[in-house]
């Protein structure tokens, strides 16, 4: 019998490249999107899943459980980015940030936990990102929501171990995907003291995008995953510099390491 593997925000990016690796292996997969109705090429069915609504995420999973009898997998890829000076982002803008890359991803565990249990078994992979290991200028909310989730599956990771779930971590780097096209930027205000700044960062993060790696790397690495017997906690996954940078965070004295994001970024 295949496994069966629930992935959030499966319409489009890094959450259809794996649901059309894990479908061609022959696992029955569920994507998810707030508007499944407007996709028509896909390959695996999608149901309505809004990652805000607690009553969209249990009928959905309920939803899987009625058609499969299971969940075995649970891909926590929805997400959106945004980007901004912190003073002049909206702070509604940052609260609408961690409800779907912070507590969405928590309503989705609570939501399988119980059929997981039941199972004696059940793997959750939160998709994070490198970015969550370090506040980068004009991503800081962004920096902030994939950290929190980072370090709270860690906690989880130890609450639910007893029941045969595994909890896994996976921070991409650079992906090639239409995630800029979906992010929330504070807009360029013509007199503010961060314009330059500002400006010049967006246009350094949408040219590395254009440079991304394959999405289907990262679904081999979760191909992977699921394969092992006994996964790590935390993955990254992304070019020597992404990784390297995470290294450097922990053995370089606080300043120099700022110092070498404000060089990159031309601050």
């Amino acid at each position: 019998m295949s496994k069966v593997v629930l992935i959030t925000g499966g319409s489009s990016g890094i959450g259809k490249a794996i649901g059309e690796f894990l479908f061609h292996k022959g696992y029955t997969v569920y994507g998810t999107s707030r508007n499944p109705e407007k996709i028509t090429n896909s390959v695996f069915p999608l149901i309505v899943l809004d990652v805000c609504s607690s009553e969209s995420i249990q009928q959905a999973v309920a939803n899987v459980i009625s058609s499969s009898g299971r969940i075995d997998i649970v891909i926590n890829n929805a997400g959106v980015g945004i980007t901004g000076p912190i003073e002049e982002t909206a702070t509604a803008e940052m609260r609408n940030n961690f409800e779907t890359n912070f507590f969405g991803p928590i309503e989705v565990i609570k939501a399988v936990l119980p059929q997981m249990r039941e199972q004696k078994s059940g793997l959750i992979i939160n998709i994070t990102s490198i970015a969550g290991y370090m506040g980068l200028p004009y991503r800081g909310i962004y920096s902030a929501s994939k950290g929190a989730l980072e370090i709270v599956s860690e906690a989880i990771s130890i609450e639910v171990k007893s029941f045969g779930i595994n909890i896994v971590n996976i921070a991409p780097g650079e992906f090639a995907t239409d995630i800029a096209s979906h992010r929330y930027h504070a807009p360029i205000l013509e007199n503010s003291v961060y314009k330059t700044p500002y400006e010049n960062t967006l246009g350094i993060m949408n040219s590395n995008l254009h440079r991304g790696d394959n999405p289907e790397d990262l679904a081999l690495v979760i191909y992977q995953i699921i394969n092992d017997k006994n996964p790590k906690l935390h993955y990254k996954v992304g070019g020597f510099m992404q990784k390297i940078s995470i290294v450097l965070k922990r053995i370089l004295p606080d300043r120099i390491y700022e110092s070498m994001l404000m060089n990159h970024y031309k601050l």
